[in-house]
């Protein structure tokens, strides 16, 4: 890693296909493939605001696997796959169903990505890092999925190295009582979590922001940050509460918006800013994800983050 600090990731990246016609896929006469995953998203977007990243990952022996490695690896990501010869790579689907909504499909069900495990993970590539990031997306895909974050977890605790959270609650994977056991046990390791209002309520109960950002930190970890989309984001970081108004922008496609807000975050976490700036950071890249259909696509560069402030529609 040539002695910079760097963020380990892992999780399932699946090929993501979609159109970008609204009306019934079943009417849809062409799809576009790429890919998605919420572990790599941050990657990608930790990687382009200039902070190495690493993903690991399981994909099949199949030409989806061998894409999924090849987008990710373009990106600059250090990549680390296993391939499993025994399971195909996952696929995610998008269909805009209204100018307004859309409905995404997973097919991951004994995919690749759902059998990760201990062994994918390098004991010593976790001890080096600055930061390891999880989601609640790897241990609601399976128990195996589970025991590895569990495990990479353990390293990162033993290590001293700084754990990051997303609860990232997705409720076709899982029951919201299967995922509160599950963030109970891993909240109190994290040293900073990531959730949507509705997904910390699933942890620590219903209540305002600030009270669930509080109950969050209550159980230990020192950062507790709660996404509230259009309405910017609350944090409490060592008991000081922080506010952030959302970046206004007309938006294209908001999945991946909360992956990009992480990526943000923990970009300027990483370089040592300041809580404001971490919170300004990461409201910009949400929005700029939000700008165009893709999941990782519209995700900025670190020199390109000022220009939704501008008023200049063509620079020179």
């Amino acid at each position: 890693m040539n002695g910079a600090p760097y963020v380990v990731t892992f999780g399932e990246t699946m090929a993501l296909m979609r159109t970008d016609q609204v009306g019934p896929l079943a009417h849809a006469a062409t799809l576009s493939l790429g890919i998605g995953g919420s572990e790599s998203n941050v990657a990608i977007g930790l990687q382009r605001l200039g902070v190495h990243a690493v993903w690991c990952g399981r994909v099949g022996a199949d030409s989806l696997g061998v894409m999924v490695e090849r987008e990710i690896r373009a990106e600059g990501v250090d990549v680390r796959a296993a391939v499993d010869p025994s399971a195909p790579t996952g696929l995610m689907i998008k269909e805009r169903r209204t100018p307004a909504t859309q409905r995404v499909s997973y097919y991951r069900s004994g995919s690749a990505g759902s059998r990760i495990e201990p062994e994918d993970i390098d004991e010593q590539l976790v001890s080096g890092a600055a930061l390891l990031h999880v989601t609640g997306i790897t241990p609601a895909l399976s128990p195996r999925a589970e025991a590895t974050l569990k495990y990479a977890v353990d390293v990162a605790r033993a290590h001293h190295v700084k754990v990051s959270f997303d609860l990232n609650y997705r409720r076709t994977l899982w029951s919201p009582e299967a995922a509160q056991r599950v963030y109970q046990d891993i909240i109190p390791l994290a040293d900073v979590v990531f959730a949507g209002d509705d997904e910390a309520a699933i942890a620590v109960g219903a209540g305002d922001p600030d009270e669930l950002a509080r109950r969050i930190t209550a159980l230990g970890p020192s950062q507790a940050v709660i996404k509230l989309g259009a309405d910017g984001a609350l944090a409490v970081i060592d008991g000081t509460i922080f506010r952030q108004e959302a970046v206004s922008v007309d938006a294209v496609d908001t999945v991946g918006a909360g992956d990009a807000f992480v990526a943000g975050y923990l970009a300027e976490l990483i370089m040592g800013s300041g809580p404001r700036t971490r919170l300004a950071t990461a409201t910009a890249t949400g929005a700029f994800a939000c700008l165009v259909s893709g999941d990782w696509e519209g995700l900025p560069r670190r020199h390109e983050l000022a220009m939704l402030q501008t008023r200049e529609p063509v620079s020179r």
